[in-house]
């Protein structure tokens, strides 16, 4: 079975979202629509980024999201402020494959002003195929995790 995608962007990138949420569609992933849904909605995406990660906290980091801005660098940066969230920006397949597989990312990000919605199908379809599997990036993900937890107490 195919994970569950939770999608979100802001007003700069609701053609790119419609386009990629309808790619993955397609390719039989149940995909979970956070908004923006119109260049005109004044939402900013922080608050579409909070909405995505807290559904992907929720299903108890079963699913995974993908986040898109103007640049791709709000987004992942707000997501990053969530526990358990490792979101990049990912303009180019091998920071696509590096995102899971030496990182272990849940949220990719993309910049519709930064690169076209072909290239973002493809590094977003190689990034939904593979898994994060323990070896040499396992402590490094760990000491991620450990600084996540030091550094996020509740209430900061």
């Amino acid at each position: 079975m195919k994970k569950t995608i939770v999608i979100g962007c802001d007003n700069a990138a609701v053609s790119m979202k419609n386009q990629l949420k309808a790619y993955m569609e397609a390719a039989g992933y149940t995909v979970e629509d956070m908004g923006c849904d119109s260049p005109d909605d004044p939402i900013y995406y922080p608050y579409v980024a909070a909405k995505a990660c807290q559904a992907i906290i929720d299903s108890g980091y079963t699913k995974e999201g993908v986040l898109i801005c103007g640049t791709g660098l709000g987004m992942a940066m707000t997501a990053n402020k969530f526990p358990g969230i490792r979101a990049g920006v990912c303009h180019d397949s091998f920071s696509g494959e590096r995102l899971k597989l030496s990182n272990n990312g849940n949220v990719i990000c993309f910049g519709e002003r930064v690169i076209g919605v072909e290239l973002a199908k493809k590094i977003l379809g190689e990034w939904l195929t593979l898994e994060f599997k323990d070896g040499s990036s396992t402590p490094k993900v760990a000491a991620i995790n450990e600084l996540e937890h030091h550094n996020m107490k509740a209430g900061a």
